[in-house]
């Protein structure tokens, strides 16, 4: 089995002052994606120190404490990349690790905004992701896409769906953006195996929303249909802190090589 968690942390500073180290010692998956790390790979911190036999690789934005992802390994990719979109890159909203068997795309999607002030720029994301993934499935690749889509896709997906047509992360715009990407091939695995059940991976710090599970679904697994047999079980760490959302891990079938390669 390959395990593979992700997590929007909020900040790595801030969740290292959680408990974030120690549960990484204790998971210790196979890979580790991470969202809104805001912050430089020069300026991480000392703590910030993976478990051994891990490898990272950073992508960060241009604006320091601002956005950002990275990916914490066993597995050695073959190669790495990003979406060579300069508006998308230089926010740090997508890296792409090419493993033998599949390629990995870590993602934190744009937010949308109040009164829709970044949803065109959400919906070039959207866009640029769905060329991508479409170009990678075409040469014959099999392809997982994680992270924080910011985006509650059905009325499942958030505590309180009526109440929020008219804010980010449920407008109608990027919900259908998503329904898009998904029958163009792609497959949310969390809805396959669980249709019915509510889960969140995201809750507002504001009133307490975590305690009374007040909360949206915005962060996903999904993977092209071919990849789908291959995936054994999709959970929602709902029982994890540190964080406004939660982690969320798949487990692959097949073997793993691990080895080292070098950190970027």
């Amino acid at each position: 089995m390959t395990t593979l968690y992700s997590w929007n942390v909020n900040g790595l500073r801030a969740v290292l002052k959680n408990g974030f180290m120690d549960w990484f010692s204790q998971v210790q998956p196979d890979i580790l994606c991470l969202q809104e790390t805001r912050l430089l790979p020069e300026e991480a911190p000392t703590e910030l120190c993976p478990p051994a036999g891990y490898d990272v690789f950073w992508n960060p934005a241009e604006k320091r404490g601002y956005s950002g992802t990275a990916v914490f390994t066993k597995i050695a990719p073959d190669s790495t990349t990003t979406l060579g979109i300069p508006e998308f890159d230089s926010e740090g909203r997508a890296q792409l690790l090419h493993f033998k068997d599949f390629t990995l795309v870590n993602t934190y999607w744009p937010n949308s905004q109040s009164k829709r002030n970044r949803l065109p720029y959400k919906l070039s994301f959207c866009s640029a992701i769905d060329k991508e993934l479409a170009s990678l499935v075409k040469k014959g690749r099999n392809v997982i896409i994680c992270g924080d889509y910011n985006i509650a896709h059905r009325e499942i997906d958030l505590a309180r769906p009526k109440s929020n047509e008219n804010n980010a992360g449920y407008y109608v715009e990027e919900r259908e953006a998503m329904t898009t990407f998904l029958d163009n091939g792609f497959v949310d695995v969390f809805r396959h195996f669980h249709p019915e059940t509510v889960g969140y991976t995201w809750w507002s710090y504001r009133t307490r929303a975590r305690a009374r599970n007040i909360g949206w679904r915005l962060d996903y697994h999904c993977v092209n249909t071919a990849l789908l047999p291959q995936v054994q079980q999709v959970t929602l760490h709902d029982d994890v802190l540190g964080s406004d959302h939660c982690p969320v891990s798949i487990q692959l079938k097949g073997s793993k090589k691990k080895r080292k390669a070098k950190a970027s």
